[in-house]
């Protein structure tokens, strides 16, 4: 939950120490991607549109569970999914090459 900040500079504080740990979470989601390519058969299953959706579905019913903008939520799910399957596509077609 948010405090309540007295200057810019604690709100920037707060933001800093926040974005720490969202990029870590960034990357621990990132390896979980990364092993996903190993399950998926073809670029198609990397791509999973309806399952894009359903974790959109998802994400927006948790903003308004958790008070977070879901337009804002949605937003920046979709770009950070985008940039997962791409990073999931390259490491999908690694995969299928010989050695």
């Amino acid at each position: 939950m948010a405090v309540n900040c007295d200057s810019l500079d604690q709100v920037r504080g707060h933001i800093d120490a926040l974005d720490r740990q969202i990029v870590g979470l960034l990357a621990e989601r990132g390896a979980y991607v990364s092993q996903a390519a190993r399950f998926k058969k073809d670029s198609d299953a990397v791509r999973a549109p309806q399952r894009v959706e359903q974790v959109i579905n998802k994400v927006r019913h948790l903003a308004d569970e958790l008070g977070a903008n879901p337009e804002v939520a949605e937003a920046v799910y979709r770009a950070m999914i985008a940039g997962f399957i791409q990073q999931e596509l390259a490491e999908h077609s690694a995969l299928e090459k010989p050695l």
